[in-house]
């Protein structure tokens, strides 16, 4: 493996892990994230479930582009 493609994989990762940071940092500032039609949650006595299903699948469709375009930038499919 060479060298510039070496550091232009870990460019890419770098991003990812900011970019996962920010959706830490600022995840309880998007009102919709969460709660969606769709997210499944109950309670039974103490304990609470939550199921993320919408949520999810956002999540994956946006993260799809996202890895697409960022791929297609450095010429890879």
């Amino acid at each position: 493996m060479e060298m510039a493609s070496f550091g232009k994989i870990l460019i890419v990762l770098g991003l990812g892990l900011v970019l996962f940071g920010a959706l830490f940092v600022l995840g309880d500032r998007i009102p919709f994230l969460g709660n969606l039609p769709g997210d499944i949650s109950f309670e039974r006595g103490g304990t609470r479930v939550y199921i993320p299903i919408a949520t999810s699948i956002l999540l994956s469709i946006f993260l799809t582009v996202v890895l697409n375009v960022v791929f297609g930038l450095f010429g890879r499919r």
